[in-house]
């Protein structure tokens, strides 16, 4: 049986770097992609990094770090068009490619040697190939497994290139800062720290059962790591598991009319994408961040599955009801999970529900709505409740 060779491919500051090869104006600058100064980093260029930038941060501190920061809309059209670029080179390589977000892929090229030389040889030539037909770089770890092979495409970004053998990864374990352990967030790291663990290899001095106490189900998991096992298959073509959308709101505001506006919007937005993958989803979440920046989720499962903007928007609005908005709302957005191909067969219902949830009628709206935007323009025909309350021209 052939051993497994696993790479990680990380796009290095993707969205930004993007920017900077359309733009040439922006090299060598602070670049950061994000929205409004009420948003979030959702990419910075490693020059803004130097002022400690980092995805995710309020827009407003990144700005504060450095006040002559450059702010790039996001563009995920031209993101999305470079990521299958980039995917369908990788499976030039190999077949079994996991895709795991827009900028980054699992490779298993335990079969591949013959074909393309060494590991670290295969490496080198996807790292040549993604630049010389996109001119953006990427960082590569190659290891015997996925939790070995992510941590080490990040060690020498950017452009990095980091191989760990089988020989090698007692070692490389002893010595990980156990921070960098993917699922050791804050507070199982304070936990750790007080029992005396900071590298991932001081893990094996605790028993399994002494580490689950501590940790919960995340202790076994730990406990796997530590002795350098992780048997997660590469899985080639994985699918979306889910499919949102939110944003940002211009001012805070607990108004529920406006906040409806916002979640038709973002019901559109999300059908159109299950549509545009032919799936349908069970469940339809409510995403809202409060003014005091906690995130809150309410979710229902639906009888049917559905992919009509109609039914998505009409259990968003239920559960929005059914939210007691003692704060006031910065970000509101709307998610679908449990996601199955809408070709799969429906279970009918005896009984037509009266407001449409059945959803027929409204997905045949929608791809009517769908047919006309992709010959017109996206904002040739829109709800006449989405129209002119927003400023827009």
């Amino acid at each position: 049986m052939a051993s497994t060779t696993v790479l990680h491919i990380d796009m290095d500051a993707f969205f930004a770097s993007v920017e900077q090869l359309d733009d040439p104006a922006l090299l060598g600058r602070c670049v950061v992609v994000g929205g409004s100064h009420r948003g979030v980093v959702a990419a910075a260029s490693y020059e803004a990094r130097k002022f400690g930038i980092h995805s995710a941060m309020p827009m407003f501190q990144a700005l504060r770090r450095c006040p002559h920061l450059i702010v790039v809309p996001p563009r995920r059209k031209r993101y999305s068009e470079l990521s299958r670029h980039i995917m369908d080179i990788l499976r030039s390589f190999s077949p079994l490619v996991e895709p795991i977000s827009i900028d980054e892929a699992y490779m298993d090229i335990g079969g591949c040697q013959r074909l393309h030389g060494t590991p670290r040889e295969t490496a080198l030539a996807i790292k040549n190939r993604i630049h010389g037909q996109t001119r953006l770089t990427c960082s590569v770890g190659i290891a015997p497994n996925k939790f070995i092979a992510k941590i080490a495409s990040d060690l020498r970004k950017p452009d990095g290139l980091t191989e760990i053998t089988p020989d090698q990864v007692a070692s490389f374990i002893d010595a990980l800062p156990i921070g960098k352990v993917p699922g050791v967030g804050h507070h199982a790291l304070q936990i750790l720290n007080d029992c005396g663990i900071y590298t991932l290899g001081q893990v094996r001095l605790f028993s399994i059962d002494q580490l689950v106490r501590r940790l919960g189900k995340f202790g076994y998991r730990l406990a796997a790591l530590a002795s350098g096992r992780d048997d997660s298959p590469v899985i080639p073509e994985s699918e979306a598991k889910s499919i949102s959308s939110e944003t940002t709101l211009a001012q805070d505001t607990r108004d529920r009319n406006t906040l409806a506006g916002h979640l038709l919007e973002h019901a559109e937005k999300v059908a159109h994408q299950l549509r545009r993958h032919d799936m349908r989803a069970r469940t339809v979440t409510l995403i809202l961040k409060t003014s005091d920046f906690k995130r809150h989720t309410r979710s229902q499962t639906l009888a049917r599955p559905v992919q009509a903007s109609e039914a998505i928007y009409q259990t968003a609005i239920s559960l929005l009801n059914d939210f007691v908005l003692s704060q006031d709302v910065r970000l509101i957005g709307v998610g679908t999970g449990g996601l199955q191909p809408a070709s799969q067969p429906v279970q009918q219902s005896l009984f037509p529900e009266s407001h449409g949830h059945s959803g027929v009628r409204w997905e045949k709206v929608d791809r009517a709505i769908d047919a006309i935007a992709e010959r017109y323009g996206e904002r040739t025909i829109r709800r006449g409740t989405l129209a002119g309350d927003k400023g827009e021209d």
